[in-house]
């Protein structure tokens, strides 16, 4: 039988669809992936001033947990294989969108901090994590959502959960096949119409993201701006990119990344529009 859990974590919609033969069971696993998801929203919310990832920002803390080592050692490895344009310190700029400043007031502030982002300006000694500048911040959002996705998939296999789909705001996980034998089909939205699908992928053990630019996006003075910050935008970036990989941290940077520069190779499956 299929169970169907629908919660809320790190400010998105959550799906998990397990397959079982016991519903206890399946309850028990749901209630598990829950409860990580939680604990990850509330460690590494850029926006909670009591979270773990904020006092990093601020200063207040510099020792890292081997679970933060691992994550910042990741993010500046995709930082190098992406070319700098997957980049965690854009969260530098982030705070300037929030500011009811305009246009101009926010290029020029914009110009003014972006000496401070990139990932050469953090370094990781140790168990320490070190800023070079006051000013450089890192955001995980882009990251922990699909860290926490990938979580999951890994505790449905630890329980030999054999078929179960993970969704977290569009960032899915398929555990196997579904229950009758066929592999978990996803739908990709089209990008002018989001309401509808343009497309539909077949997944089997891997994970799926999309990035599009309609998904979140504020407006100032009359001009749009997507919720992927970069240090250099393209004219005419994508719509939508869509990536398929055997890891959902994986297909969540690079559809990040294919958004800012589409002609980033990448040897995964990937869908644009």
């Amino acid at each position: 039988m299929q169970f169907l859990y629908r919660f809320e974590a790190m400010t998105t919609p959550c799906e998990v669809a397990i397959n079982a033969e016991e519903k206890g069971r399946a309850d028990s696993v749901a209630q598990e992936i829950l409860k990580e998801a939680k604990r990850l929203e509330k460690k590494y919310s850029f926006y909670r001033s009591d979270s773990y990832l904020s006092r990093l920002n601020r200063r207040e803390e510099e020792r890292l947990d081997p679970e933060t080592k691992n994550l910042l050692q990741l993010a500046k490895r995709y930082y190098a294989l992406t070319e700098g344009v997957f980049d965690v310190t854009v969260a530098t700029l982030k705070h300037l969108y929030h500011e009811n400043r305009g246009k101009r007031a926010l290029e020029e502030a914009q110009k003014a901090l972006m000496p401070y982002v990139g990932c050469e300006h953090l370094e990781i000694h140790r168990d320490r994590l070190r800023f070079d500048n006051p000013h450089t911040r890192i955001d995980l959002g882009g990251f922990v959502k699909e860290y926490a996705v990938d979580r999951a998939a890994k505790l449905l296999k630890k329980k030999r959960i054999r078929s179960a789909l993970v969704n977290f705001g569009g960032d899915i996980y398929a555990v196997g096949r579904r229950h009758d034998g066929g592999r978990f089909r996803v739908g990709i939205k089209d990008p002018n119409q989001p309401e509808s699908y343009v497309t539909f992928v077949e997944i089997e053990n891997e994970a799926l993201t999309t990035s599009a630019s309609y998904e979140r996006n504020i407006t100032i003075e009359g001009e749009r701006y997507s919720h992927i910050i970069s240090k250099a935008p393209q004219a005419n970036p994508p719509a939508s990119v869509t990536v398929i990989s055997p890891e959902c941290v994986e297909s969540g940077v690079y559809s990040t990344a294919l958004m800012i520069d589409p002609t980033l190779k990448v040897r995964h499956k990937v869908i644009i529009f």
